[in-house]
């Protein structure tokens, strides 16, 4: 199971806004913090919350291997310095060798994992007025725009 957790601690349960998780593949051996710019500014702007963000490399045979921050370019390192965040290791190994495969052979990626910040208020709402989640789903950008698109050109 991906992002297999503890479960939550009893007593009163703190306001989490969702959680969610990219995988961010370039291909190569070499990961560019080409990214980490626009994911400073969401930080910056309160918009979400780092939880995790490792590194890993997938070999042209599947091979999948964690990439430390420390191996990293140092000037791609230096992009990441403006990404703040309590990186908590909430990807055990299953999740990074389950995300890892999703990555094509002789590529590197970024996985990262957030909370939205601007739901955590929302929350706090629901849960204050007896309400629950039912669903949450996201839709892929590439959807959403036909869908915008078609509606846009049925007016």
């Amino acid at each position: 199971m991906l992002l297999a957790i503890h479960p939550p601690r009893r007593g009163h349960p703190v306001a989490v806004g969702p959680v969610e998780y990219l995988v961010v593949a370039f291909p190569g051996s070499r990961f560019t913090g080409a990214i980490a710019p626009a994911l400073a500014d969401a930080v910056a702007s309160k918009a979400v919350r780092i939880i995790d963000l490792t590194f890993v490399y997938r070999d042209d045979d599947g091979t999948i291997e964690t990439v430390e921050l420390d191996d990293l370019d140092p000037d791609d390192l230096v992009s990441f310095e403006r990404v703040e965040g309590e990186v908590t290791g909430m990807l055990n190994e299953d999740d990074i060798r389950t995300l890892g495969e999703r990555v094509p052979p002789g590529s590197s990626a970024a996985l990262i994992v957030w909370e939205d910040l601007w739901a955590v208020p929302l929350t706090e709402a629901v849960r204050a007025s007896g309400g629950q989640l039912v669903a949450h789903e996201r839709i892929p950008a590439g959807v959403a725009e036909a869908a915008l698109s078609a509606v846009g050109s049925a007016r």
